[in-house]
């Protein structure tokens, strides 16, 4: 397997020296567990004497002003050290490392904003999961409705119109209803404390030949819904399960180390904001063993529903969320490149190395692995409370 280090040394780049930067380490000192983490000029300071979980932090009334107020803060090492030290098999069990950088918070995520990876969910359907009909389907697709839907607001009258009109086509797809109709694609992609971090091997299941990353910017939003900050994250999507049905999304996107989180949440203030999301370009980038490389980018801006209308759909009168969650706004990302058979598209290989990066936020790398090979989940809700308990910090 590659290693993972020389990707990790550029997780921080492209980020102001003045951005608070929150997240989580374990440290295996004395009574080892997790510790919410404050990123200061390059120092690892530890919070969580004040606050015992990321989510008690997010919920206090201004987090921005929390941090300022504290002091004598015991530093947990340099970060980029931490940051070093996150791939298992390279790993000094004697220092810190990081890891996601959510614990309480529900994970969830919305689907289909994007009008290019709309049609490609369209494929997948209609190709009832079988990657050798995607082309021939896509190329119909095309010829038909072309890119046209970018425009249309999803809702509204137009919408409705280009709905009756692709039904009368037979070209109707449940994912055109949550692409263009008035209710948006929300789904829980993980379960609280299951996301894995920087740094650590991303899981795939062994039965899939058709699969993909999905680079997404993650909105985190406290109980009272309001938007805190934002992080970046791996919504993996099992291309041929969820194509043979939309009712094995489960199956598709909930698995051991599935969903990745990081590097750190960036909170706003007066020079980040939910603005700077919505103009923000996303840029990913994947290596593989066999040589293959790409890279593309894509930009915010193209998104068919606001993030603020994402999270108010997810956040509604019917939901609570009394320890907040994290919300994945959608990809635009589209794996049509071939990789080995010609019509495939891409596909990924044990091995492939994901970085996922923006200017403002930093960079997500992961490497590819079977899910039942990747470090397993076994530090859940009831752990972290006795854990907290045993070190006196509840």
């Amino acid at each position: 397997m590659t290693s993972l280090k020389k990707y990790l040394k550029e997780t921080l780049n492209y980020i102001e020296n003045d951005s608070y930067l929150i997240g989580r380490v374990w440290v295996p000192e004395n009574l080892s567990g997790p510790c919410v983490v404050w990123i200061k000029n390059k120092n690892t300071f530890d919070l969580t004497h004040k606050f015992p979980t990321i989510s008690s932090l997010l919920e206090s009334k201004d987090p921005v002003e929390e941090l300022n107020g504290i002091n004598n803060l015991k530093n947990l090492g340099n970060i980029d050290k931490i940051i070093q030290n996150s791939p298992i098999e390279e790993r000094d069990p004697k220092i810190p490392w990081l890891i996601s950088p959510c614990d309480l918070q529900a994970i969830k995520a919305s689907g289909v904003t994007f009008v290019s990876s709309m049609l490609e969910r369209v494929i997948e359907e209609k190709a009832r999961g079988d990657w050798s009909q995607a082309q021939e389907i896509r190329n119909n697709l095309h010829k038909l409705i072309g890119n046209n839907l970018s425009d249309i607001v999803p809702g509204s009258k137009a919408a409705l119109k280009v709905k009756e009109l692709l039904i009368n086509q037979n070209l109707w797809s449940q994912y055109l209803e949550v692409g263009i109709g008035k209710d948006a694609e929300i789904f829980t992609k993980s379960q609280p404390m299951s996301s894995i971090g920087n740094g650590f091997e991303i899981g795939i299941l062994d039965d899939s030949n058709w699969n993909n990353p999905e680079p997404e910017m993650v909105l985190v939003v406290n109980s009272k819904y309001k938007i805190i900050g934002a992080t970046l994250g791996n919504d993996v999507n099992l291309r041929d399960f969820e194509g043979r049905s939309a009712l094995l999304l489960g199956k598709a996107k909930d698995n051991n180390a599935s969903c990745s989180l990081g590097p750190f949440i960036r909170l706003f203030d007066e020079k980040f904001n939910i603005q700077d999301i919505k103009n923000a370009k996303i840029n990913i980038k994947i290596n593989g063993l066999d040589g293959f490389e790409h890279e593309e980018s894509y930009c915010m801006k193209e998104i068919s529903r606001t993030p603020e209308e994402l999270v108010k759909q997810c956040s509604n009168k019917n939901h609570n969320y009394p320890d907040g969650f994290l919300l994945f706004l959608g990809t635009m990302f589209t794996p049509v490149m071939d990789r080995d058979e010609p019509g495939k598209g891409f596909t990924h290989k044990i091995g492939d190395i994901v970085s996922i990066q923006t200017d403002r936020i930093g960079r997500l790398t992961n490497r590819v692995n079977y899910s039942h090979l990747c470090e397993p989940w076994i530090f859940g809700t009831s752990a972290l409370i006795k854990n907290l308990s045993s070190r006196g910090l509840i």
